[in-house]
């Protein structure tokens, strides 16, 4: 399926990357950063909104982005099946990478914030 460089596609078909992106915002005097991938569907810009999976990830999401203020989004895909029923599952899980100017890589899991976080970001990915 879709994966930074060799299987990631932009939202409109072309076959660039996808980007993660970062903005600051202000709470109770303290500034944090916000995670989203913008795009289109079906001509509207939607914005997904996207985090770590656990309070910790933030600081290792901070490493990833490092000055930058975008990070390029990679899938992977997984496909669990269970004996019993005979049913297959299959889908993605998410993560941000960069690469520094040695070529060293840094990536962290991530996944959509809500529920409609995801079924866009599915929209986004056709």
């Amino acid at each position: 399926m879709a994966k930074a460089n060799e299987n990631s596609r932009n939202n409109n078909g072309t076959g660039g990357t996808i980007y993660v992106e970062r903005e600051t915002f202000e709470k109770d005097g303290k500034s944090y950063f916000s995670y989203f991938i913008k795009g289109m569907v079906r001509g509207k810009e939607v914005r997904v909104q996207v985090m770590p999976h656990d309070i910790g990830g933030y600081a290792v999401l901070d490493i990833v982005f490092g000055g930058a203020d975008k990070a390029e989004l990679f899938l992977t895909p997984y496909e669990i099946r269970d004996e019993k029923t005979k049913r297959t599952v299959k889908g993605n899980t998410y993560g941000v990478r960069s690469y520094d100017e040695d070529g060293q890589v840094y990536e962290c899991p991530i996944k959509p914030f809500r529920s409609s976080d995801k079924t866009l970001l599915q929209m986004l990915l056709r």
